[in-house]
């Protein structure tokens, strides 16, 4: 299984976020990378490979224009207010108000943005486009012949909506990957997000459309980020209706509740019959992930990847979440090799 990777992700570096009422250190941090190379290395999952540019194009069918004219341009239009630290937002539209871009860089980054969890610097915006053209390098293989990938992206992406970022994530590489595998002939495509929280943004941009069937496997919204969508109610609308199912399950699951939340979501995708399987492949389900709160251990991982590859479907693998980041590399590299024995 070829490794997609770029050191460009280090530009995202020295971020915060707000948490508990407080300023802190990002919980997405350069070092999630390093630990998972290494445990891949270890094991011989690769090659390693550095991503082809694809340029914003693939980007732009799935994100609204300003709101990438916004990413690429808002550190600039940060530091030239005199300001030398991280951008992070602090204002947010509330129902009533109006949807209108501001002048300001502050009103922008609330424009663009649900929380307080996307905090830009200097090297954001290349990390980001880096990012996308990982993803896009993995749909590359996966459409010349290749049986699986995996796209180490940094940072994630499934929160991210068509137009506002959120949750760590600024551009939503699985979903760019998916259309692209729309755009390249694929019928159909299936999304399975196994991030511990719900990938709002993947499901909010296919969710009226039949091509795409997107199903998350995550923590209840009644108790968990991102709260406001990831419901067992939510089917997809008009077109789409059928094609969005979501698995939420409470605190404290194990993997024997996990599991069998896995085993419905891929009897949706083989009945579904994709061309194509991408997986939001978050590890954040761990029993010591500092932000999660759910049981799964790391020899879970194993079993998650070989129920993956019994869809015997070409799988491109989408790094999403995860931060407890001394188990990070074993449980990614368990659901690979899981997959590859499977």
């Amino acid at each position: 299984m070829k490794i997609i990777h770029s050191p460009r992700h280090l530009g995202h570096s020295g971020h915060v976020e707000l948490m508990n009422g407080q300023v802190v250190p990002a919980f997405e941090k350069p070092e999630r990378v390093a630990m998972i190379l290494r445990a891949v290395g270890e094991r011989q999952l690769g090659p390693f490979m550095d991503p082809q540019a694809h340029g914003l194009d693939p980007v732009l069918k799935v994100h609204d224009a300003d709101f990438i004219r916004f990413l690429s341009t808002a550190w600039e239009l940060w530091t030239a207010d005199g300001r030398d630290f991280p951008a992070l937002p602090s204002f947010w539209k509330a129902p009533g108000m109006r949807s209108i871009e501001p002048e300001s860089i502050d009103g922008k980054l609330g424009h663009f943005s649900f929380d307080a969890g996307c905090c830009m610097v200097a090297g954001t915006w290349d990390a980001v486009q880096a990012g996308a053209d990982i993803a896009l390098t993995g749909v590359d293989l996966i459409s010349s012949g290749e049986n699986a990938a995996f796209a180490l992206c940094r940072p994630p992406g499934h929160h991210a909506h068509a137009g506002t970022m959120g949750g760590y994530c600024f551009v939503n590489n699985a979903a760019v990957a998916a259309q692209s595998f729309i755009d390249r002939g694929a019928a159909r495509v299936a999304i399975l997000d196994v991030d511990y929280h719900h990938g709002n943004g993947t499901q909010s941009i296919f969710y009226a459309r039949p091509d795409v069937l997107v199903c998350n496997i995550h923590a209840d919204p009644m108790q968990e980020f991102p709260y406001f969508l990831g419901y067992a109610d939510e089917p997809g609308e008009g077109p789409g209706e059928g094609f969005n199912a979501n698995f939420p399950l409470r605190w404290g699951t194990d993997y024997e509740g996990w599991g069998a939340a896995l085993d419905a979501a891929c009897a949706r995708i083989e009945a579904h019959a994709p061309d194509v399987v991408l997986v939001s492949l978050g590890v954040d389900t761990y029993k010591d992930d500092p932000i999660s709160q759910f049981k799964l251990d790391s020899p879970d991982y194993l079993k998650i990847g070989a129920r993956i590859a019994k869809l015997a479907r070409p799988t491109l693998f989408v790094m999403e979440g995860g931060y407890a980041v001394e188990a990070i590399g074993t449980n990614v590299a368990n659901t690979l090799e899981g997959f590859e024995q499977g």
